[in-house]
């Protein structure tokens, strides 16, 4: 799964990338199997690795049935940053979260879970 953040007119590409670590941060603390800043493609002769990194975009790499709990978790963390839009990409599809709460938004993401998540199942017992 690939999350690109965008942020606001007045964003520059140093701040888009300390978001995506505070971003990264969060996401380790679920259940995933790794958070990576994404790279645009193969390194060109010369470049340093870093000129290869896209500017606010995460990899994720999860098991589906974590999908929820990191939709839920970029839903909420955007609410408070000067983030616009995270858009996440699954396969061919990409869902925008926006830092607006609305019905809609979450009817988006319902939307998205049930094209690519498992069913939903109660808590087994666990607590966070």
């Amino acid at each position: 799964m690939q999350l690109v953040l965008a942020g606001g007119q007045d964003s520059d590409q140093e701040e888009l990338d300390e978001l995506a670590l505070q971003l990264r941060e969060r996401l380790l603390e679920l259940d995933v199997d790794g958070v990576e800043l994404s790279r645009s493609g193969d390194i060109p002769a010369g470049a340093k690795p870093v000129d290869a990194i896209t500017v606010g975009a995460l990899a994720v790499t999860a098991a589906p049935f974590v999908l929820r709990s990191v939709l839920d978790l970029v839903r909420t963390w955007i609410e408070t940053r000067p983030v616009r839009t995270v858009s996440i990409t699954l396969g061919d599809d990409t869902l925008d979260v926006e830092a607006v709460s609305s019905a809609e938004q979450q009817r988006l993401i319902d939307a998205f879970l049930a094209a690519h998540g498992p069913e939903p199942e109660p808590a087994g017992g666990q607590g966070e």
